[in-house]
Order: C-alpha cells, then structure tokens, then sequence
C-alpha cells in the first residue's frame, strides 16, 4: 500500500522509505506551507532517523524555508514545541510503535495533524518536479526536552511517595520519563530505559500483551503500585496494575474520565472499537460521551473539535485539553497522581468497573473492495439500528458487532461486545449472516468461538 498511510508517512528504511524520499517530502511540504511561519523538525532515537531527518531538512531549505533543528525529541515534546515557536509546518521522523527496520514521518500544519487530503496533495506535489526556489535557513535548536520536561514538573505536584516502574523500551521517553518521575517524588524502577534505537529488548508496540511480560514480572518483584510501558516516540502508552496484569486502555480511559468527571463536566471521545463501560461510565458521571471513528487522526480530530476534557483510544493515546495533543508521559502521571490521591489499588478501582464480554479485532483477509463491501452490508442491515461512522457497526441493546476496513492492510475487521454471552453471540450471528461469501465464510469459522456461546477475553 505505500508508504502513505491515513495520517502519517511509514516504510521500511532502505527499501521503502529512503533519503530520497525525506528530501522530496521536505521540499513537497516547504513548497505547499510556502515560506512564512517557519518548519519546526525533530526526530526519534531510530537509527535511522540522522539520515532521514538531514535530508529533511536539506529539502525544507531549498524550499525556501527556515528550519528549526530540534534535535530528538518525543512526539509529545515535539508538539509541545511546536505550540511555542509558532510554525507553519512540523514534521517529526518517528515511525512510532513499529518495528526497528521501519521510520516515517508525522506532519503538523498550521499546529493540527495533517488530513487525509492534505497528505494526499502532499504524495501528488512530491512525485511533481518542482522548480527552484529561493534558499532557506537552518538552525540547531536544542533544549526543548528540558522545557517540555520543567512544563510537566509545573502541572504536577511533588510529593508522591508511590512507588512505580517505568519501561521506556529503549525509546526516546527514556530521555525524560525516569527525570521527571523522580522530580515528583515516585520511588522508581526503571526497565529498559537506556535509548537505543535497535529496542533490542522488546518491540516499540506497547499494545501487545506479549511486550509487557517484562514489565509484569518487574512490577510484581518491585512490588510497585503501576507499571508504565511507552512506545517508540513516548505519545502512546501501557499500564501494568500492581498484580502484574496489564490493564485494557478503555478501561483505563473510563478510570481517568471518572477522575476528571468529578472536578468538571464535558466531553469524553472514545474510539469506536472501545467496550460500552466507557460511555456508561461517562454519562453517569455527568459527563457527555462522544464516539469517533477509530484511528489517531480521526480521534484526535474529534478530541479537538468537540473541545473535549480527555479523548482515548484502544491502541494507548490519550488526548488531554490542557494539553491540546496525546502524550503517554502526561497519561501516566495522571494516573498515578490518581493512585496516589484515592489511596485504592488499580486493580481494585479495575473491579469497581462493570467487566462485559468483547472481542479482539478478528482479522479478516479481504483483496476485494472494501467500500463496496461496507454498502452491502449497511444495505443488508437497513433494518437494524446501523451507525456508518467506522464501517458499519450494528448495535442492538446491551451488544454491538462491527466490521471495518484496515487502512493499511488488504483486510477487515471484526469486533463486537455484549453484555452476556448470549447478547454477544446474536449480535455476531447477525452480522456474519449478512456477509457475501468473500469474506463470510472466514469471518463465520473466526468468530465461532464466540458465537457459540464461549466468551472471548473480556477488556
């Protein structure tokens, strides 16, 4: 599929993504944002990041721009800085929760994410020959981690004798995260938070159970309160509860809306595949919540739009209004400052949370026209309370399925919630039975298990 994803840039380095291809983007992107306002850059600890993030800004340059060299930076401190130095264009070289091999880059313009459409004009000005332009200026600007780092230390108060072990996956939080929990008083434990860009001890992904086995063991030893996982660029993050368990980030989102829910009232967005205790939670809470298609982009669009006090996603992004963009650093002190204020275990204010019965994403091999797939299945469904913000998603009372097409895969998805086994079951039957054949018979033997009345992993 490219390099072109929905709201960011991704491949593998040498083979899919070269330097090539930073000096064009560079030059695509300098020319479109044109010369005003400036080009803030910054990159992670991969390896490949120095090569990637001088041709960058070799090719902002001939565009005309002036560019401000961060250096390495988390995404989270690099939206921080791109708040406060006031450029147009931002582009971070991060290919975030993937595998080593990979980079990319991730754009701001006009300090939002870039849009789908914006990425599109972007892909179509790079494979244009530009003509010439008049010479930029470069400068190194280093230190905007250690602002990002005091901005933190100034939200949040010292003090907090809780003890928590910190596992930066060898990523770029490993140049902030450990600081900044000891300034606030945390007895911490650190787990592979020495940056190194090949993550020799476990992926950059912290979503994946099998990622966090380290960090479960070391917190159950350390007998720590929290465990926190990041990714490769620090916006996304993990949490282990003081049994070692990892924690589903949705039910996380529910504990953290709770939280913020009892100082003042709003908006709460939550991604579509997130369980119904996040909306349940919300509205008793007094707050109000919002559903948006799934995926950083569309979440984060709806957080902004909405003006929301905290938006959350499955895969580990949290939004936060104090701050205007996602951070895992921010999420993690959050929620210990949470710990540490309600005197209660994690896995206790876990258990205070109804637990329903939900699905992982089953994955659906699918070459076929996803779209067209999506119209037939709503039109089969025209009967059935059927929401088309995220594929098509049937909800029917105390149960929901969905099926969805990947954005960067040739693949659907399949996932669906229900209250008990027998609501989950209906629900999934009905869904499967309005399949054509590509893809239901795949979609019918992988969701069995469920249908038949055994229950999935619950969140």
């Amino acid at each position: 599929m490219g390099i072109f994803k929905a709201c960011d840039i991704r491949g593998v380095f040498g083979r899919e993504l070269t330097g090539r291809d930073a000096y064009a983007l560079g030059r695509a992107a300098g020319t479109m944002a044109g010369t005003t306002g400036g080009a803030l850059v910054a990159g992670d600890v991969r390896l490949s990041t120095p090569v990637l993030q001088e041709a960058l800004c070799r090719g902002l340059v001939d565009a005309g721009c002036r560019v401000c060299d961060a250096g390495i930076l988390t995404t989270p401190a690099f939206y921080f800085a791109a708040r406060h130095t006031g450029a147009a264009l931002g582009i971070m070289v991060t290919a975030s929760h993937n595998p080593p091999e990979y980079n990319g880059f991730k754009l701001l313009i006009d300090k939002m994410p870039v849009r789908p459409e914006e990425l599109a004009a972007l892909r179509k000005t790079m494979a244009e020959k530009l003509p010439p332009a008049g010479p930029g200026s470069y400068r190194r600007e280093e230190g905007w981690l250690e602002r990002y780092r005091a901005f933190l230390l100034a939200i949040f108060r010292p003090g907090r004798n809780l003890a928590v072990v910190v596992d930066c996956g060898s990523g770029a939080s490993s140049l902030v995260a450990p600081g900044v929990f000891r300034s606030l008083g945390y007895r911490l434990t650190e787990l592979y938070c020495a940056p190194d860009g090949r993550f020799p001890h476990r992926s950059p992904n912290p979503a994946l159970p099998e990622n966090l086995a380290g960090l479960c063991r070391r917190v159950v030893a350390a007998g720590a309160a929290l465990g926190v996982a990041y990714d490769g660029d620090g916006d996304r993050v993990a949490f282990v509860d003081e049994t070692g368990r990892p924690l589903a980030s949705d039910r996380v989102l529910a504990l953290l809306a709770r939280h913020l829910l009892a100082r003042q009232k709003g908006v709460v967005v939550y991604d579509s595949k997130c369980s119904l205790v996040v909306p349940e939670e919300v509205a008793a809470r007094g707050g109000t919540p919002v559903m948006a298609r799934s995926g950083h982009g569309f979440v984060g669009r709806e957080f902004r739009d909405r003006g929301a006090l905290v938006a959350g996603e499955l895969s580990g992004h949290f939004f936060w209004r104090d701050l205007g963009f996602d951070d895992g650093l921010f999420s993690s002190l959050v929620l210990a400052e949470l710990l540490w204020e309600s005197g209660v275990p994690l896995s206790q204010l876990d258990r205070s949370l109804p637990r329903y019965l939900i699905t992982p994403d089953i994955r659906i091999p699918f070459a076929g026209d996803a779209d067209a797939l999506m119209e037939e299945v709503a039109a089969r469904l025209a009967g059935y309370p059927v929401s088309r913000l995220d594929g098509v998603r049937l909800d029917t009372g105390g149960a929901w399925a969905m099926i969805r097409p990947s954005i960067t895969e040739p693949l659907v998805t399949v996932r669906g919630e229900g209250k008990t086994a027998e609501r989950l079951a209906a629900v999934l039957d009905l869904l499967v039975s309005v399949l054509p054949e590509d893809p239901g018979g795949r979609a019918a033997r992988a969701t069995a298990p469920w249908r038949g009345g055994e229950s999935g992993a619950g969140t």
